[in-house]
């Protein structure tokens, strides 16, 4: 195992004062030095007294058990989609809509993350909030992008040139035989270049993260202050089995 190792640096300051003017501080050495964290840095008993309740009280709210799965749910069960993509989208679907609603009195249209932000699998059995902070241990929260339908159409394209199993709901993609595109619907219908649909995704995509530019080219963004994360608890804590959908949102013909 390679050393870990705490970076210390010391900024030296000069201060230039002048009567009746304000001070103005300018850095002019930096220095710093590299401490290897090894074994004969033993942990702080006074420290370690006074945290450990605290991380008792974590681990006990973390480790609770609030739904169950049958299966596991893997990101890589899947060619154009997961299992676990399609719960996440799915649920961000269910969850986000009355906020938006009840936000912006409208409507989410689609939902589109990306498979990369899902770092961990749920594994078949009792489900915790820690398997929640493991599937999203980042802080991202759920964007709604405004986008016309000729951004729609670039998405559907972005998906299938990634060939990655993206969480997707609400858009159909048709593909032939050598995986071009034949279709691309919403409700059913074909879509339409000047519409505007709203997107659901992370504030991460939502400013063109993944290589997902289409996403500037909005008409509008609205933030939920909601993070994924606590969407998925919040579907956890209602629902006390998990079952993913298999509707197939990319559909080879």
């Amino acid at each position: 195992m390679k050393p870990l190792y705490i970076i210390f640096v010391t900024t030296l300051t000069l201060l230039g004062a002048v009567s009746c003017k304000t001070k103005k501080y300018t850095n002019y050495q930096i220095e710093g030095k590299k401490i290897e964290v090894a074994s004969k840095y033993t942990s702080n008993e006074t420290i370690e007294s006074y945290i450990s309740p605290y991380r008792a009280h974590i681990n006990t709210d973390l480790d609770s058990v609030i739904s169950f799965t049958n299966e596991t749910l893997d990101k890589t069960k899947g060619e154009w989609q997961s299992n676990i993509g399609n719960f996440m989208a799915d649920a961000c679907m269910e969850f986000a809509t009355p906020v938006f609603k009840k936000q912006q009195n409208k409507q989410i249209d689609i939902v589109l993350l990306n498979s990369g932000g899902i770092r961990s699998i749920i594994p078949k059995g009792n489900i915790t909030k820690r398997n929640a902070f493991e599937v999203m241990p980042f802080e991202n929260s759920l964007i709604v992008v405004a986008l016309k339908g000729e951004e729609i159409i670039a998405m559907a394209n972005h998906i299938i040139k990634e060939k990655k199993p993206h969480p997707l709901n609400g858009l159909k993609i048709f593909l032939d035989k050598e995986n071009t595109i034949t279709k691309v619907l919403f409700n059913d219908k074909a879509i339409e270049n000047k519409t505007i649909y709203y997107v659901a995704t992370s504030d991460y995509l939502a400013n063109g993260g993944d290589n997902m530019s289409f996403f500037l080219k909005n008409e509008g963004t609205f933030d939920l202050n909601y993070k994924i994360r606590n969407v998925l608890i919040d579907y956890f804590y209602r629902y006390k089995t998990i079952e993913a959908s298999t509707v197939q949102r990319i559909i080879k013909e």
